[in-house]
């Protein structure tokens, strides 16, 4: 059996060893930088340890869940522009340390990277492979037009934003781990039991990262703080506060989100007071504990023994104690 760390060097080596298309320098300086400059791995270790979960032999999954690593990536390149953000794990943003045009063709290209790692699967997986993955990214897509949409949506429900984050942050961290198990052998109840794993496990990564965003260090979490709220973002604090509020508060957040301030402190220190009036913070992370939960028990009725179980559980538990 692997653990966490050993995974992330196999991928991190992985990633090491791409070959790039070298007539294009100023394409590939992107893609590079990106990759580069950390993250946790946690879509391709996922992978690997499903894999690790029934079998032993990883090695034919390297490649192909490399691939879940730079789609990752890709996004994150296009999400940073069209959130305006300046900062990613502590360095700039390929569009702020280059500039848009190049990072939308530098993240376009980063698709079809990851594409090239996919066909690198054996070919009795790559169909069903490939269609989770090509699934996920979809719905990827879907997610983040969701929450495009939302940002000038009067009202947003909790039950519609959970649905936005289900597609656009817990669908491909449920392929990676349904991926992982057709490369492990899995029979098709464990794949299943594993993708509604990784759904919930995302779930909750992105309800605590809603939080990490307002009450995060900055200097561990990576990124600007209360940058969802100056880029009024219908996060689920802010949904969640405008359900509990009076009415003259909801009327006071809503102004808030919409006030253009020369200080963006200002804006973030307005709201945050709002939110911590209505213990907005404790309810968000008791959601959060609730899909990891949700989480565990699927993860125990994978058919196999739980000493093999124990790795992907250490790694569930520290995601859900990320610092704050």
């Amino acid at each position: 059996m692997y653990n966490q760390s050993e995974l992330k060097k196999i991928v991190d080596r992985s990633i090491a060893n791409l070959s790039y298309n070298t007539e294009a320098e100023k394409l590939i300086d992107p893609v590079k930088y990106i990759l580069s400059i950390g993250g946790k791995r946690l879509r391709p270790v996922l992978a690997l340890m499903a894999c690790n979960l029934f079998n032993d032999k990883i090695n034919d999954a390297v490649i192909p869940v490399t691939g879940l690593e730079i789609f990752h990536n890709f996004t994150l390149v296009h999400d940073d522009i069209m959130d305006q953000a300046l900062v990613r794990r502590n360095f700039p943003t390929v569009h702020s340390k280059w500039n848009i045009n190049q990072a939308i063709l530098s993240g376009d290209v980063m698709a079809f990277i990851a594409n090239e790692c996919f066909l690198q699967t054996p070919p009795h997986l790559l169909s069903k492979v490939f269609r989770t993955f090509n699934k996920a990214a979809i719905e990827v897509c879907v997610g983040q037009q969701l929450d495009i949409d939302f940002e000038i949506a009067a009202i947003v429900s909790q039950e519609e934003y959970l649905k936005m984050i289900e597609l656009k942050t817990a669908a491909l961290l449920a392929a990676s781990v349904k991926i992982g198990a057709f490369f492990g052998g899995a029979e098709e109840k464990d794949s299943e039991l594993l993708y509604e794993f990784g759904k919930n496990l995302g779930l909750a990564f992105q309800i605590q990262d809603d939080m990490l965003d307002i009450y995060g260090d900055v200097k561990i979490f990576g990124k600007v703080s209360g940058g969802d709220v100056v880029a009024g973002k219908k996060t689920y604090l802010f949904i969640k506060a405008m359900e509990i509020a009076s009415s003259g508060q909801r009327k006071q957040l809503q102004e808030q989100f919409s006030k253009e301030y020369s200080e963006p402190e200002a804006k973030i220190k307005a709201v945050t007071a709002i939110y911590d009036q209505h213990n907005i913070k404790t309810i968000t992370e008791n959601l959060a504990n609730e899909y990891i939960k949700s989480a565990f028990t699927f993860l125990e009725k994978v058919g196999v023994q739980p000493a093999r179980k124990e790795e992907m559980i250490q790694v569930t538990r520290s995601l859900i104690g990320r610092d704050r």
